[in-house]
């Protein structure tokens, strides 16, 4: 049966600064933009607050840990733990690991790793990593993708975090390229599927292709100015996921304007009915 789960980007004007990772080519480093916004609740505060409100699963991204080190990590893996919630998919926000330019490539590798490694001391199951910025038709860096992949599964292997990726940016962002990168990890890597991420006339077709194979649904509905939903749209894909009778969470994604609680209620209410 699915299961009710957020994700943090949905309450990213709430949740304090924002600390995007960057790339600095001239100084060939990583350096940390931070996008001031309120914060209305912690990290630390927020399982209990999800179990509160019915959630049993989160997901938190990378950008919105205020701390790294070993016990804020700690602290944060208890108050998880004492909420009675999964902590699924830590998402990491940044990283090409297709890029061209092999000093970059390597520095995003190094960067993904030790994400991997706070994953795993904040007791995430998971952790989401982006595909790759490539051109979707590049066969090369296809290849180039799945054996990346494979070396984080491998530095992942003992530290009980799953390797996952998502039709996110613009290497995955064909069905055929996220099943092909499957197909070349084989059961070690997991795959996300993201309504909002497929586009054009073949976007059901390719959700469908994607959302048969996938661990982890991000249900985000499509939009307007106003933050009026698409409620036939979103149902259609709901459709989908019920058509391939996926069990896993079902995580709302939210990032329309207004009160971010009401435009995740209101994603709520259409998920809903496919709970079980």
């Amino acid at each position: 049966m699915p299961n009710l789960s957020l994700t943090t980007w949905s309450l990213h004007r709430n949740l304090g600064p924002l600390r995007w990772t960057q790339w600095d080519d001239e100084r060939k480093e990583h350096v940390t933009r931070v996008e001031e916004q309120p914060e209305k609740l912690s990290l630390l505060e927020l399982p209990a607050v999800l179990r509160d409100k019915g959630f049993t699963t989160m997901e938190i991204c990378h950008f919105h840990f205020k701390d790294t080190s070993s016990s804020y990590l700690q602290e944060l893996r208890e108050a998880i733990q004492q909420a009675g919630m999964r902590f699924y998919t830590l998402l990491a926000d940044y990283g090409d690991i297709t890029n061209p330019d092999e000093t970059r490539r390597e520095a995003d590798m190094e960067w993904l790793q030790r994400w991997i490694d706070i994953a795993s001391a904040a007791g995430a199951e998971r952790i989401r990593i982006i595909g790759g910025d490539a051109d979707p038709g590049d066969a090369e860096a296809l290849r180039l993708a799945a054996s990346q992949l494979q070396r984080l599964i491998d530095y992942a292997a003992d530290k009980q975090v799953r390797i996952v990726t998502e039709n996110f940016h613009a290497m995955t962002s064909t069905a055929d390229n996220c099943l092909a990168l499957l197909d070349d990890c084989g059961n070690q890597l997991g795959l996300t599927t993201d309504f909002g991420n497929f586009k054009g006339p073949t976007k059901l077709q390719e959700l469908s292709r994607t959302i048969a194979r996938s661990e982890s649904i991000h249900a985000k509905a499509q939009q307007d100015e106003q933050g009026n939903l698409d409620d036939a749209e979103f149902i259609s894909c709901m459709e989908l996921v019920k058509e391939h009778r996926y069990e896993g969470p079902i995580t709302i994604v939210y990032d329309g304007p207004g009160d971010m609680w009401d435009g995740i209620d209101r994603v709520r209410k259409l998920v809903t009915p496919y709970l079980g």
